[in-house]
């Protein structure tokens, strides 16, 4: 018996050293696809922002003045505040209601698969087919009151707001859900024993325990509110605009990335320049907040 042990053990060594010693050559695809689809264009994007051109092959060095141009556009700092305020907005809204829902399937009521599946389905569908199912329903809310979301401004916020909630919340439900369900029972059976209400065993016991999902959905809603661009497109597209008075249009709902991109597609090809250098300040921007908010959540997180 002893004998038939070791013979195993030895074919096994046998079959995995081979395998260790090719192991690293199946990470060289990843390696690539990497390499060939972020890094190259990140850096290649980088290098343009420095320089005036029309195509990516005919470029001409200006330094910095891309730079400066970009903080000197009135339309980018509107765009980067509407943003901001945009993304602090959608990002309280949808992991409250997505918590407040996860909380309330994971208490064993009738029905809690179902209502899981209805409220992920949202998140399937695409954001450009979400923009416009939901510009026709506001054309015909808003077409009692003699306005429109393309007219009004507050209106145009508030349906990005309530079009992003709708998609994300399901979404970061099923995170909620797999914190919650995560918590250890002990610890709740042993404030239940201590006398603590409900409300107490919430915020003593279940969500710091939950910190991890809320770490999760935190980085996913704040990255996700400052890189909206196909629901912005197709529900607003920047309307209403404002005329200012050196003649420059300023569009009152384009957020961050839909101002990057009709800088870069805009009439005047110059300005692409300008547009490559707007893309890497918004890059710095959203890798600062994300990691600055994961250092945050991550040092709140109980150790189980």
């Amino acid at each position: 018996m002893k004998r038939s042990h070791d013979s195993a053990a030895v074919n096994s060594d046998m079959i995995r050293k081979p395998i260790q010693r090719w192991a690293p050559l199946f990470l060289v695809p990843m390696v690539a696809s990497f390499l060939i689809g972020f890094v190259w264009p990140f850096c290649h994007g980088l290098f343009l922002s420095f320089c005036k051109f029309k195509t990516t092959s005919n470029w001409e060095w200006v330094g910095i003045s891309n730079y400066e141009k970009a903080l000197a556009d009135q339309s980018f700092m509107y765009s980067f505040g509407f943003t901001a305020v945009f993304a602090i907005v959608s990002l309280v809204l949808i992991n409250v209601f997505a918590f407040a829902v996860a909380y309330a399937l994971t208490q064993k009521i009738k029905g809690a698969n179902l209502f899981r599946t209805v409220f992920f389905m949202p998140n399937l569908i695409g954001g450009i087919v979400l923009g416009y199912i939901w510009s026709m329903i506001f054309d015909g809310f808003l077409g009692y009151y003699q306005t429109s979301i393309l007219m009004d401004k507050e209106w145009g916020f508030w349906g990005l707001i309530i079009l992003t909630c709708w998609q994300q919340i399901g979404y970061m439900m099923i995170i909620y859900i797999a914190g919650l369900q995560a918590v250890p029972e002990d610890m709740l059976e042993a404030a239940k024993i201590d006398g603590a209400n409900g409300w107490q065993t919430l915020f003593k016991v279940t969500i710091p325990n939950v910190m991890p999902s809320i770490t999760i959905c935190t980085f996913l809603s704040l990255t996700n509110g400052f890189k909206l661009f196909d629901q912005n497109l197709a529900l607003t597209n920047g309307y209403p605009f404002v005329i200012n008075p050196d003649g420059t249009a300023v569009r009152t709902t384009e957020m961050l990335a839909l101002n990057i991109y009709n800088t870069f597609y805009g009439q005047n090809t110059a300005s692409r320049g300008v547009a490559q250098a707007k893309a890497v300040l918004f890059f710095i921007l959203v890798a600062t907040l994300a990691i600055a908010q994961l250092t945050a959540t991550r040092k709140k997180e109980v150790q189980q």
